[in-house]
């Protein structure tokens, strides 16, 4: 009698409306129970009570809005859009770490790359966008000139010995002292002149 019994409670029967197993003595009431009271969800398949079947739709599988840019997706994508691919996540500029959204991003480094600072190796202005493969080539030596400016020049013919070059001021000023002299001698020697005139006339 105990094998019969033992037996009895192995023997199972499927449920077809939630697909699990279940003693075959109580597969009756099981089934009337289990269709009056579960429903299945169609995303994912679960067993859920009717009356929070909605609710569950709602806070499981139903369409996201994103909180950033309002666009509607998937709830499983919303992770990954609000961390790679949503157009007003926060990201920062490269060169000056200033936080904007990503849809800006790209104007903004355009002008901000653009933007120099010194090399304080080679007393070079450089773009801030080269400036990681200025430093890997920089070799600390300022860079020269093939010519030297003017005035750079003018110190070494100095040096040399060179005569200096007259200012502009200068030269005019030396013009206008040589001018006064020879007008104010024309002026004396006219004056002699017309004093002789005068006297021959007198005799």
């Amino acid at each position: 009698m105990a094998d019969i019994v033992s037996s009895s409670e192995a023997s199972t029967s499927v449920c077809s409306h939630c697909e699990r197993s279940v003693p075959a003595a109580n597969i009756d009431l099981h089934f009337a129970h289990c269709s009056r009271n579960l429903e299945k969800c169609k995303v994912c398949g679960d067993m859920i009570p009717r009356k929070f079947a909605d609710e569950h739709y709602t806070s499981t599988h139903a369409p996201v809005e994103c909180s950033l840019c309002s666009e509607t997706m998937d709830r499983e994508i919303l992770a990954v859009h609000k961390g790679e691919n949503c157009p007003q996540r926060i990201t920062t500029c490269e060169f000056c770490e200033f936080p904007l959204p990503a849809v800006d991003l790209i104007e903004h480094q355009e002008v901000c790359g653009n933007r120099t600072e010194l090399c304080h190796l080679c007393n070079k202005y450089i773009r801030l966008r080269e400036r990681n493969s200025h430093e890997i080539r920089c070799t600390g030596v300022p860079e020269t000139t093939a010519e030297p400016s003017r005035r750079e020049t003018r110190p070494a013919e100095r040096e040399r010995g060179a005569p200096p070059r007259r200012r502009g001021d200068e030269f005019s000023t030396g013009r206008l002292i040589f001018t006064i002299a020879i007008t104010g001698i024309a002026v004396l020697i006219g004056s002699l002149f017309f004093q002789r005139q005068a006297g021959k006339d007198q005799i």
